[in-house]
C-alpha cells in the first residue's frame, strides 16, 4: 500500500517525526510518503489556524496525488483538519488521525480522556468526539497548557505537564485509557504507556493501522 501522511502545519520537523512514528508501525508493504505544505500556520491551535490551514492542505493532497500514485491519505493533526472538505473533494480513502485515536481507544477501553496541547484546542476536539457519536465513552478533553512547537522545543518540560494531566485525568475522571491530543505527541507514547500501565493512544499510529486494516486486501498487500 501506499499511503500519504499530510501533516497540515508548515513545521518540516514535525512531519518528520509524523514520517518516523508512521513508518515505526506500518507493514513492510505499506510505503509511507509524508509531506507538509509550505504555506500553511507553523502549527494549528484552535479553529482559525485550521481554517487557514485547509486551502493548503487541499493544494498539497491535490499535488501529491497528481504526481504519485496513493491508496489512502493520513491526516496528520489532531483536529482532523478539512477531514470532510478532503473526502468530498477526492475519491481516495482519508483517514483523520483523531477519529482513528477515538476508535482505537474506544477498543482497548471503556472510556478515555483526551490530553492536548492548548486550551484553544478543546472545543474543537470536543465538537468532533460529538459529531463522531463518541461523547458517551469520552470522560472529557484537558489541555496541558504546552504550545505545539514547544513539544520540540521544550521536550522534558512539555513531557512532565502532560504526565500531570494524565494522571489527574486518571485520577479524577475514571478513564482507562488516554489519547494523545497533538501529531507532534507521538513519539512518546510508549513511554507514558510504560510509566502509567494503561494504554495511551496516539493518533498517527491509530491511523495507519487502521488504514492497512480496512482496505482490500490486495491494497494493503500491495
Amino acid at each position: 500500500m501506499n499511503l500519504l501522511v499530510v501533516n497540515p502545519n508548515s513545521t518540516a520537523t514535525m512531519t518528520q517525526l509524523i514520517a518516523r512514528e508512521a513508518a515505526a508501525v506500518a507493514a513492510p508493504s505499506t510505503r509511507v510518503v509524508a509531506r507538509n505544505p509550505a504555506g500553511a500556520p507553523p502549527a494549528i491551535e484552535g479553529p482559525e489556524d485550521g481554517a487557514a490551514a485547509v486551502p493548503h492542505l487541499l493544494s498539497e493532497i491535490g499535488e501529491a496525488l497528481e504526481h504519485g500514485d496513493f491508496d489512502a491519505a493520513v491526516v496528520a493533526c489532531f483536529d482532523d483538519t478539512g477531514l470532510d472538505e478532503l473526502r468530498r473533494q477526492f475519491e481516495l480513502p482519508i483517514f483523520g488521525i483523531g477519529e482513528c485515536a477515538f476508535h482505537v481507544a474506544m477498543l482497548r477501553a471503556a472510556r478515555f480522556c483526551v490530553v492536548t496541547t492548548l486550551p484553544i484546542s478543546v472545543p474543537v476536539i470536543e465538537q468532533n468526539i460529538v459529531n463522531y457519536g463518541f461523547a458517551a465513552r469520552c470522560a472529557g478533553v484537558v489541555a496541558a497548557d504546552v504550545g505545539v512547537l514547544e513539544l520540540e522545543q521544550r521536550p522534558d518540560e512539555s513531557f512532565e505537564k502532560i504526565c500531570q494531566q494524565i494522571e489527574q485525568a486518571r485520577d479524577q475522571r475514571g478513564c482507562d485509557a488516554i489519547v494523545l491530543g497533538c501529531a507532534g505527541m507521538a513519539d512518546i507514547t510508549q513511554r507514558l504507556e510504560s510509566r502509567y500501565g494503561m494504554p495511551v493512544v496516539d493518533g498517527v499510529r491509530a491511523a495507519v493501522k487502521l488504514a492497512e486494516a480496512v482496505l482490500p486486501s490486495e491494497v494493503a498487500a500491495s
